[in-house]
């Protein structure tokens, strides 16, 4: 559960699997939540991209974790890219089910 609630260390990872990947970051940001009767506080992480966004948000309280990585495909197609920063850090979180949802949006690279 320390993945959940440890703000610093879910951006550094976040940043390496960027790198790690062959994106860009050009930003980054990250907060912790205060704690509520329901438990510890969530983090946000978030990852400004040269190629657009990534984002992290956890639930310690639900042992849940949303992962959102958005790319623009304009000079070129980082789909493959995406995909390897969505992994990495869906490995680093552990879970016991994985729900995926992806998005194509827009026409592809080359396509008018």
């Amino acid at each position: 559960m320390a993945w959940l609630t440890d703000a610093p260390n879910v951006l550094a990872h976040c940043v390496r699997s960027v790198d790690a990947a062959g994106l860009q970051a050009v930003n980054t940001l990250a907060h912790t939540f205060p704690a509520t009767p329901h438990g510890p506080g969530g983090v946000t992480a978030t990852v400004l991209l040269a190629e657009s966004h990534l984002c992290v948000h956890t639930w310690p309280e639900q042992r849940a974790v949303t992962l959102d990585v958005y790319v623009c495909n304009f000079g070129g197609d980082h789909s493959a890219q995406a995909q390897r920063v969505m992994d990495a850090l869906v490995a680093l979180f552990n879970p016991q089910t994985v729900q995926r949802q992806n998005l194509q949006r827009g026409n592809p690279v080359g396509v008018d």
